[in-house]
């Protein structure tokens, strides 16, 4: 659920729009009816792990080789 406030509302009320975000809500900041700002809550984000994939990919010999002729023409915008 958003709530619409405008930037003078927003600035002196502050520190209770950064709880209210922070439990959840979606505070939208206008200027002159304007919307300019969303205040959501923070959330970390998750770190990836290196290698936990590993043996479960794989890649062709071929990955990298040239396209057949027809195939590049049509990449390189050639159709005829």
């Amino acid at each position: 659920m958003s709530k619409l406030l405008n930037l003078y509302a927003a600035k002196t009320g502050l520190s209770a729009l950064v709880d209210e975000a922070a439990a959840g809500a979606e505070i939208i900041i206008a200027k002159n009816g304007r919307p300019l700002a969303k205040l959501v809550a923070f959330r970390d984000a998750v770190r990836r792990k290196p290698g936990r994939a590993k043996g479960q990919v794989w890649i062709s010999d071929d990955f990298d080789a040239p396209l057949p002729a027809d195939l590049q023409a049509a990449f390189d915008g050639d159709f005829d």
